[in-house]
């Protein structure tokens, strides 16, 4: 259920970027997202009275800011200054298969065959179906959205690694914490060069990037990685394009494809696959 929270506030990124773009340029909407989580993250860490983490620990915690703080959002971001949300959603389609196979190479987890069939058959149908929703063109923006899909991997992985010995809460937020210094300095930069025009939906697409995807989506993703594992945790973000897809067409008038209903049921069927699979592999 964690794991499945964290895929809900997920699909709800791109659409919210969307909106922060109406506002903010994608540099600055980066920085200021990373500022805003990093502050929340970092009150809470200090409310809370948490120790610095082991020095051990630094080096992975890098590898999650590096890719889930700034890497994915920066790369998504100037991603949807050319491609709509419905497009770039062939990212998160690939996401679940790289995270599954970094996170076999990085913490030893051994999924069964019929695992990675299901993987692999889920992967097929969310990604026949973006390229069919999309025209089948590639954009200018595939190079940033391929690109994404690799860090964000490895942030997935490492922060998954590291929330079996930490909470996930303190996994994310010392991330942010460690990534403020460059936030701050990104926004100084990028605010005066590009242009703010505040409206309601740059606003909340803001507050919700940084507050809902960035901080309290990771602290939920997290604990259900810690607690079913990288690769089976991975598998439910089969489903994230598609809620992505809703979203869009809810929030901001995107054509929604008759296929949709046909592609969720066949990703619903593997999802399920690959979580009996998991627990079989778990006894």
């Amino acid at each position: 259920m964690l794991a499945g929270l964290g895929v809900v506030a997920f699909s709800l990124t791109f659409p919210a970027t969307a909106w922060g773009l109406e506002s903010f340029g994608p540099w600055s909407l980066v920085a200021l997202r990373s500022v805003l989580a990093a502050v929340v993250a970092g009150g809470v860490l200090l409310a809370a009275r948490v120790p610095l983490p082991e020095r051990r620990h630094w080096a992975g915690l890098a590898v999650v800011g590096g890719g889930v703080v700034v890497g994915f959002p920066l790369l998504t971001t100037l991603a949807l200054q050319t491609s709509t949300t419905s497009h770039a959603a062939v990212v998160v389609g690939l996401l679940p298969l790289t995270t599954a196979v970094l996170g076999s190479l990085r913490t030893g987890e051994r999924p069964s065959r019929v695992f990675w069939i299901a993987a692999l058959a889920g992967a097929a149908v969310v990604i026949a179906f973006t390229v069919q929703q999309s025209g089948g063109a590639l954009t200018s923006g595939d190079l940033y959205l391929f690109g994404a899909l690799l860090v964000c991997a490895a942030g997935y992985t490492e922060g998954g690694r590291l929330a079996r010995v930490m909470p996930g809460w303190q996994v994310i937020g010392w991330a942010l914490v460690l990534c403020l210094p460059l936030a701050v300095a990104g926004s100084l930069v990028a605010l005066p060069l590009e242009p703010v025009h505040l409206t309601a939906h740059g606003v909340v697409g803001l507050v919700w990037v940084a507050a809902g995807s960035t901080f309290l989506g990771l602290y939920v993703w997290y604990r259900g990685m810690a607690a079913i594992g990288v690769a089976r945790a991975s598998q439910l973000q089969l489903a994230q394009p598609l809620l992505t897809l809703v979203w869009s067409f809810l929030l901001l008038g995107e054509e929604l494809s008759a296929a949709a209903p046909v592609a969720a049921v066949a990703v619903l069927v593997c999802i399920a696959a690959t979580q009996r699979a998991g627990r079989r592999a778990a006894r």
